[in-house]
């Protein structure tokens, strides 16, 4: 869908323990291993982006893993974030968030591949899980810890011993150390845990563990510095030569070590990046990555993406049909002419190169919504049932898209249809977590839906949500 128009503020409310898989932003110098605690600041600090090409892809990559760690691929989410940070982490749930840093610095599928195994292996272990026990359990141990120094203060003042009034202040403040210490001995050996059986599962898919182990060396050289003097014990994670060195063996035992991805999907891993760096970047990033006497597809395709970026529809449009005759039955490229003549307030045009993106990819959802919306635009009567069709037919799977049901409110009240406007409006304000508002639009939908129909009965499911 409009890789733009989808760039909205995450708002979960139900975040558990973030867990960095090395969370490295790509210039810092410090060792960001520790586990944090994350809630709604941090949600709304990020940005989640919407891309069908990119979703494609990274299900495409998924897919197999999943299935292979008893995972299934329908239910697990996979979030892109808009951040430089190299990083993945998985959050309460079956959820696995994926920084733009990541697939950006990645020179191969199989690079993302070993992460989102990783990833997987948390999830399938149920570490989430574990992890809030033992972070009680820390917090025992600190607890208990205090209050024998607590106690042995009080000793040494009855008994006038400062020596033990001292020892007791000593381990009363040792006590978070010590908890600190119990919950991340155990945050390692989930991570230890999680790299054994990212290499299961690549094997049992016939894939190579080379770009997980070449991506922790490369961050690891980054950090030879930062980790020389660092205590082991005060990292959620064993020390990069630690681990690199177990997951080097587990990697090379692998009859499958030296398989390299296919030319096709490594022609659309740099597709995604392209695109990533053309939307994302400046400017003179993009001219820097993809020098003009670049030729290849996805240099190509980034320079259309700029042109298209700065306004120059023309050039953009001749640009994209020289990609379109290059790779005709590719989706995406068919995507961003309708995308850009859609923009330009030109919805008539962009029907046709919209209508080809959804006849050569069907299911993909988010092509749906885009022709849907370029339908709607064109302001006539007769295209709103289409509009409709096509926003039905996407949310038969999408469940994360506020956007849709707010198109499918306006398609239905272009109708008239004042019950059905409310209720989808009702389910995009659900979406995007304004709850009060959902319930006052739900209530309204109730008074005009015929009562006890399925419609009506999703409205009244929202109302009742306020009850809880």
């Amino acid at each position: 869908m409009n890789f733009l128009l989808h760039l909205g503020k995450i708002r979960q409310t139900r975040f558990a323990v973030e867990r960095p898989i090395w969370a490295l932003p790509r210039l810092a110098g410090a060792a960001l291993f520790l586990f944090a605690v994350a809630g709604d600041t941090w949600a709304q600090s990020r940005s989640e982006i919407r891309d069908a090409e990119i979703e494609s892809l990274l299900r495409e990559y998924t897919t197999p893993i999943f299935k292979a760690a008893g995972l299934n691929p329908r239910v697990v989410d996979v979030v892109l974030i808009k951040d430089s940070a190299i990083n993945a982490f998985v959050t309460g749930g079956q959820r696995i968030f994926i920084h733009t840093g990541l697939l950006t610095e990645a020179d191969t599928p199989n690079e993302v591949i070993g992460v989102m195994a990783h990833e997987a292996g948390h999830i399938a272990a149920g570490h989430l899980v574990r992890m809030r026990d033992e972070i009680n359990r820390a917090k025992i141990a600190s607890v208990i810890t205090a209050m024998l120094g607590a106690a042995a203060i009080a000793g040494g003042a009855l008994s006038g011993n400062a020596e033990a009034t001292s020892a007791g202040a000593a381990i009363v403040q040792g006590s978070r150390g010590i908890g600190q210490r119990t919950f991340l001995k155990y945050a390692r050996s989930q991570e230890a845990a999680a790299d054994q059986a990212a290499v299961r599962y690549l094997e049992a898919t016939g894939q190579s563990s080379k770009g997980m182990l070449r991506l922790f060396e490369r961050l690891s050289d980054q950090m030879l510095v930062s980790v020389r003097n660092i205590d082991p014990y005060a990292v959620s994670h064993p020390l990069p030569r630690e681990r690199i060195s177990l997951l080097d063996r587990l990697a090379r035992s692998s009859p499958y070590f030296n398989r390299e991805d296919s030319p096709n999907l490594q022609l659309r891993h740099d597709l995604m990046r392209a695109k990533l760096v053309a939307f994302l970047g400046r400017p003179g990033t993009i001219s820097r990555k993809y020098k003009f006497a670049d030729d290849s597809l996805p240099a190509r395709y980034a320079r259309a993406i700029a042109s298209y970026r700065t306004a120059n529809v023309q050039k953009a449009i001749k640009e994209i049909d020289v990609l379109i005759a290059s790779l005709p039955n590719y989706p995406y490229f068919w995507e961003l002419k309708g995308q850009a003549l859609l923009e330009a307030g030109r919805p008539s045009e962009a029907l046709k190169p919209l209508r080809t993106a959804v006849k050569l990819a069907p299911n993909q959802p988010l092509l749906r919504i885009l022709l849907a919306q370029a339908l709607l635009q064109t302001g006539k009567p007769a295209s709103v049932d289409p509009a409709i069709k096509q926003l039905r037919l996407a949310l038969r799977t999408e469940k994360r898209s506020s956007f849709a049901f707010k198109q499918l409110a306006f398609a239905y009240g272009k109708k008239g249809n004042k019950g059905r406007a409310q209720l989808y409006t009702a389910r995009e304000m659900l979406l995007r977590g304004q709850l009060d508002r959902a319930v006052v639009f739900a209530k309204r939908a109730k008074d005009s839906l015929k009562r006890g129909t399925p419609e009506w009965i999703t409205a009244d499911d929202i109302v009742n949500l306020k009850a809880k």
